[in-house]
């Protein structure tokens, strides 16, 4: 399992100060750990997000205490997208947990390669149950299967690892192939300005021979 290192922190330190030095103002809590300020360095945890994501086990080690955690939640700065501040969540590692786990498209579909359709994912990540331990880091959609428009992706399509149980509805659709409808050229305005011009022409036409 990843080892992240982690230092208790005071609630009245800066969180200024503390990204200043690099690091990311942090939080742990849950099972058999009391709420605990911690900080964590931001290039290692940036690492180590990349590998576990937000559904993997980690082991968090502060300042020499170890703790299995998942990577709970991350406060991001809107404009520049790094860590502001990370909750890890402490897990009991013989006990499950649920976590929607992100979904990977895979495969190639005949349906989208001959031109009859688009692929329309209409789920990104499946609610499972699993050990910490067990928990994987993505789940794969393979959209091979989808030959048809009639064809669809459920639930239950997708194989999961061993340990691992769907935890949300098995005939819940994943992804879809829609078919392409082509946009009509649209024709050209009438120019009602050209016509106008035209009777206003032969009225003046007209006067004049009356006229003369």
């Amino acid at each position: 399992m990843i080892t992240l290192n982690a230092q208790k922190r005071s609630k009245t330190d800066d969180v200024k100060d503390i990204r200043k030095n690099g690091s990311i103002p942090s939080v742990v809590y849950g099972a058999g750990v009391e709420n605990t300020p911690i900080s964590v360095p931001a290039i290692d945890f940036k690492k180590i997000y990349k590998q576990a994501g937000e559904t993997t086990a980690i082991h968090l080690d502060i300042s020499g205490k170890v703790v299995p955690v998942l990577i709970h939640e991350i406060q991001l700065d809107p404009i520049r997208g790094f860590a502001l501040h990370v909750d890890f969540l402490a897990v009991d590692m013989k006990k499950t947990i649920n976590a929607h786990v992100p979904l990977e498209f895979i495969g190639v579909s005949e349906a989208i390669k001959s031109g009859l359709g688009v692929l329309v994912k209409v789920l990104h990540e499946l609610e499972v149950t699993a050990l910490p331990a067990d928990m994987p880091h993505s789940l794969q959609a393979d959209i091979s299967k989808l030959v048809t428009l009639e064809d669809n992706i459920f639930a239950s399509d997708i194989v999961l690892p061993k340990g691992v149980i769907l935890a949300g509805v098995s005939d819940e659709v994943v992804a879809a192939i829609t078919e392409v409808h082509e946009e009509k050229e649209a024709e050209p305005a009438l120019d009602l300005s050209a016509i106008e011009v035209e009777k206003k022409g032969k009225k003046e036409e007209e006067t004049g021979d009356s006229t003369s």
